[in-house]
């Protein structure tokens, strides 16, 4: 039951833009197209800047659930979790591409890592119909998280 919530709260945001869509008429959003270069997406998914702030939200809110198996600084959060490695530092390790990969869907480095695709739509198992074709974050809370996790040092 906890794992279903957690799903639900996770996707609860992007289904909230795809309602919008649907009221204003548009299409449903789709994922952006990215290439893997390496251990690494180079290019950004968006045309707008991330927002260390707005990333910084993302991965201390509960839509993502970062903080579920990480431990990050300064997020004002009592229990974080110890599943993977803490955060800390992490913008000094890896450049902007690699940890849009790692945002984007980790599988690709490590098919066993219990770290969501929270970019990836397709390919994955024992998702809702509602939720199919739907990624956790948008391109823009990707490249916010990006940011976010650069300032990380």
């Amino acid at each position: 039951m906890a794992v279903k919530a957690t799903l639900h709260n996770m996707r609860r945001q992007h289904l909230w833009l795809v309602a919008c869509c649907a009221v204003a008429g548009c299409a449903t959003p789709a994922p952006a197209l990215y290439s893997v270069t390496g251990d690494a997406i180079p290019a950004p998914l968006t045309a707008e800047r991330g927002d260390p702030a707005r990333g910084g939200s993302v991965v201390a809110g509960r839509d993502a659930n970062c903080l579920l198996c990480h431990t990050a600084p300064d997020t004002g959060v009592r229990f974080m979790g110890n599943l993977a490695p803490p955060l800390t530092g992490v913008g000094a390790r890896y450049g902007a591409g690699q940890l849009r990969l790692r945002v984007v869907d980790s599988s690709v480095l490590n098919r066993d890592t219990i770290m969501p695709a929270y970019y990836r739509a397709t390919g994955l198992n024992q998702v809702a119909a509602a939720y199919r074709g739907l990624p956790i974050l948008t391109a823009q809370q990707v490249e916010d998280v990006v940011a976010y996790l650069l300032t990380l040092r």
